[in-house]
């Protein structure tokens, strides 16, 4: 049986070059073009893999996976034009199971996504070395159980808060709502089990984050 695949990427003639270069034993069952299609296709079909682009419209492909953490049994595999060490080491962290970028040849993406479906992990030859090395420099801090089960744009917001903005200024600052920074707010408090903005501040200064 061939592998279930839903592509997403923002650039309709990429997908489409893809699509022309994979082999016989892939079948693309959706595309996306943005974080909200993604999660509607990859949701509605569970394919068997997702190639995933870094950089997309509506929070990139880590918001994509943060979205779908636990909810889809889809693997995914980062397929970008990006090697930076923080797009490679967010994806990874958020649950990818690869990552190649755009030079790989259609047999060689092909393969890749045979071997993510069947549980490997994959990732471009420049980049094998310097995620391993990457994934030991940055193993040595503590795990912090309680920092780590804020979301990256929790944690945007309560560096803001710690650094002593109000909402309007950290909507401002993130492009984003004040009633979405409420909303993000009420959640930190509640995941760390705070009671104000004043706790929030001495919870992050002892912890280094302002």
């Amino acid at each position: 049986m061939a592998t279930t695949v839903v592509l997403v990427d923002d650039h309709q003639m990429f997908r489409s070059g893809v699509k022309a270069e994979l082999g016989d034993g892939v079948e693309v069952v959706g595309e996306a073009g943005d974080v909200d299609e993604a999660i509607a296709v990859i949701t509605a079909t569970e394919p068997d893999v997702v190639l995933l682009d870094v950089h997309l419209p509506g929070g990139g492909g880590i918001e994509v996976l943060r979205r779908l953490h636990g909810k889809v049994r889809s693997r995914f595999l980062a397929l970008s034009v990006s090697d930076a060490a923080e797009d490679v080491i967010g994806v990874v962290r958020g649950g990818a199971r690869g990552y190649v970028t755009k030079t790989i040849s259609g047999p060689e993406l092909t393969d890749a996504i045979g071997r993510v479906a069947e549980g490997d992990a994959v990732f471009s030859p420049r980049l094998a070395g310097f995620v391993l090395d990457a994934f030991a420099a940055t193993a040595a801090p503590p795990i912090d159980p309680e920092l780590d089960q804020l979301t990256q744009r929790e944690r945007e917001v309560l560096r803001l808060i710690a650094r002593g903005y109000a909402y309007k200024e950290i909507a401002k600052e993130l492009f984003i709502s004040v009633k979405t920074v409420e909303t993000h707010v009420s959640s930190v408090l509640r995941k760390l089990q705070l009671s104000n903005r004043h706790e929030l501040s001495r919870w992050a200064a002892a912890r280094r984050l302002v």
